[in-house]
């Protein structure tokens, strides 16, 4: 006789999913408690420090992340999981005390998306109202860190970021990409409403070929902030605003289209972590330097060479004014790699032969996705 097939496993009824995710749920709650009791061990391990900035290390965190995104076999994204573990982990410092850090305010910019992005909700945020306040805050020690925009994909450079390296001593710790998606936003969330239109000019020039196509006739009117954009839309039903998501749910505003209005789907920018020191490798980092060239035939390619000669990848070159001298200018510069490594070493050795001055910025951890 042939032997009869086994019968297949009755399915779970809807009442046992949920007995067995109630389940999971408390042990993924005992785990997260006893997590945070062992980072607090760490705290009392590194002794009685000053403040809440003496026990973060961004490139262990850094590390975490990536063997966070390593292990991950799906079906949830890199993004999703990297953003739970980061909140864990900011939950897990706060208990010694949440970190201060400024960022350019008010509420509902994308600088406090970078924020909550790389420190978790956990973080103190500090609205400011410049880049250069911000600069001063964390030079101070009013704040912790400070997050700044230093590009975006699509706009190039925010060269007052890169102005402010010329004179301050504060050193990169980390850096953020944050993809941005820019809607309209208004207070009745109707086209045929829109008069005028409010925006930071950054976002205005993300999102030019949108509007000349669905809005010619509104005026645009430029603001300090997309923040301040929501803040002056939400008070007329003939005007809109443009800004990220948050945007809308901190002022109160719908969106006027559901979908991005932005002219570029890669639309992302980059924001530095600004710190008071430089921090040890975390095995994939990013060192940023300026550099002042002697006037001499050749200088650039001098300055250059030594990273090629150690294989050395150079990620980003810009110049600027110095400030010094008339006709005088400084390059910033991104490589490949941590001022630790011995390639490095080298390197800024020879660098040192060419150069007329040479400033560390910092050497940070790569952006974690």
């Amino acid at each position: 006789m042939p032997k009869k097939k086994p019968a297949a496993a009755a399915p779970l009824s809807l009442a046992d999913v949920r007995t067995r995710i109630d389940a999971i749920d408390r042990n993924i709650q005992q785990l997260i408690a006893e997590r945070a009791n062992w980072a607090h061990q760490v705290g009392k391990a590194k002794g009685k420090l000053a403040a809440a900035v003496d026990y973060y290390r961004p490139e262990r965190e850094a590390q975490v992340l990536r063997m966070v995104v390593d292990r991950n076999e799906g079906p949830l994204s890199d993004d999703v999981l990297v953003h739970v573990f980061r909140e864990i982990m900011s939950a897990c410092l706060a208990q010694q005390e949440p970190l201060k850090v400024g960022y350019l305010g008010p509420e509902g910019t994308f600088s406090q998306q970078a924020v909550m992005k790389h420190f978790g909700r956990s973080a103190h945020g500090l609205p400011l109202s410049s880049i250069e306040e911000v600069f001063q805050e964390v030079e101070s020690g009013n704040a912790d860190f400070g997050i700044v925009p230093v590009e975006n994909s699509g706009q190039g450079t925010i060269q007052i970021t890169l102005d402010m390296f010329l004179t301050s001593n504060l050193k990169i710790c980390g850096e953020v990409e944050l993809r941005v998606r820019q809607f309209l936003l208004s207070r009745s969330g109707r086209i045929e409403d829109i008069e005028r239109v409010y925006s930071h000019p950054q976002s205005f020039a993300q999102c030019k070929t949108w509007l000349r196509g669905n809005l010619p006739k509104a005026e645009k009117i430029a603001v300090t902030s997309n923040a301040e954009a929501a803040r002056r839309a939400r008070n007329a039903d003939d005007a809109a605003s443009i800004g990220g998501e948050s945007t809308g749910h901190v002022y109160g505003l719908r969106k006027v289209v559901m979908t991005p209005i932005e002219d570029r789907t890669d639309n992302t920018t980059r924001f530095l972590v600004l710190g008071r020191q430089i921090f040890p490798p975390s095995g994939h980092d990013r060192t940023s330097i300026l550099v002042f060239i002697k006037d001499k035939p050749g200088a650039l390619f001098h300055v250059l060479s030594p990273f090629a000669r150690n294989g050395i990848s150079m990620n980003r070159i810009e110049s600027r004014p110095s400030h010094h001298a008339k006709w005088e200018y400084g390059f910033f510069i991104d490589l490949d790699g941590h001022v630790e490594d011995e390639a490095m070493r080298r390197a800024f050795a020879e660098l040192k032969e060419h150069a007329a001055q040479i400033k560390l910025l910092g050497s940070y951890p790569v952006a974690v996705p």
